[in-house]
């Protein structure tokens, strides 16, 4: 009888100490996972949050992109302003995201600043290639589809981007030209004006006639249609060389059909010159000995 109650009495006490353990661990356990359970509805929030901004993002640029264009806005304008505009929606995506995992907003700004100052001080040279990109945005010295030469690089101007000038070539090479060099450079326009004057120099030798050469040079001007017939050909001695007369012919031409004009003349007038008997002479030195 007194070893049953003895019994009972200790299974009883040991049953009330295994309770006050598992009581015990289930309270530090809690205590561990509060902090994540608390966590986990701000993340989960934040991932959809991400998810739906870089889709609203997605579809406000395809807006964006369409308002754009109907504008009279030009095409290099255009794809600078898309940039411009897409670099400025994820910067505010990402401080809602920040404020969403409760970041203080005074963090958020201090970030920002220094942040701001760090890459300022880092990117000196690309802040200048944006600069020289507004620049080029709202003074508009190119356009889209422009022939240009820039930095020492001739083609056409296909875009220009926050940092660089993309202009392709007539061997079709892409070359990028930093914004901050094409602002402070000379900047050259072959097709900003509707039409252009072709300047061709020949040389005949001193013993040829001029007039002859001078007759022969509009005539082979009557061959091309798309010399303009408002402004006439001329024809000028531009110089007395060591060996030949130079002679100028000059026509103008609508812009678009400048290089067929100007390669077709010079194939044209060596044919004309030899049929009329007109020589181009090479350079030759006279050396006489006593």
């Amino acid at each position: 009888m007194f070893f049953q109650k003895f019994t009972a009495t200790n299974t009883q006490d040991i049953a009330e100490l295994v309770t006050e353990e598992v009581e015990e661990a289930t309270s530090v356990f809690h205590s561990l996972l509060k902090p994540i359970q608390d966590a986990v509805p701000t993340v989960v929030l934040a991932i959809i949050c991400a998810i739906i901004g870089f889709i609203f993002i997605k579809i406000l640029m395809r807006i964006v992109n369409h308002a754009l264009k109907r504008t009279e806005i030009d095409g290099i304008a255009v794809g600078f302003l898309r940039s411009l505009i897409k670099i400025i929606l994820y910067v505010l995506l990402a401080v809602i995201l920040l404020s969403l995992l409760h970041v203080p907003m005074d963090s958020i700004v201090a970030v920002i600043i220094s942040s701001s100052m760090a890459i300022a001080l880092a990117l000196k040279d690309s802040l200048a290639n944006v600069a020289g990109g507004f620049i080029l945005l709202f003074a508009k010295p190119v356009k889209a589809g422009d022939t240009v030469e820039l930095d020492g690089s001739k083609g056409n101007v296909e875009s220009v981007g926050i940092l660089y000038t993309k202009i392709v070539t007539s061997d079709n090479v892409a070359v990028y030209i930093p914004n901050g060099n094409v602002s402070s450079s000379k900047i050259i326009t072959y097709t900003q004006k509707a039409t252009r004057r072709i300047d061709l120099k020949f040389t005949i030798a001193y013993e040829n006639d001029i007039d002859l050469a001078r007759q022969v040079l509009l005539n082979s001007t009557v061959l091309y249609d798309e010399i303009l017939p408002e402004k006439d050909p001329e024809v000028q001695v531009s110089a007395h060389l060591d060996s030949a007369i130079q002679m100028q012919l000059s026509v103008w031409v609508k812009t678009e059909d400048y290089w067929k004009v100007y390669h077709g003349l010079l194939e044209q007038v060596k044919k004309d010159f030899d049929a009329a008997g007109i020589s181009i002479p090479y350079p030759q030195l006279d050396v006489h000995q006593k």
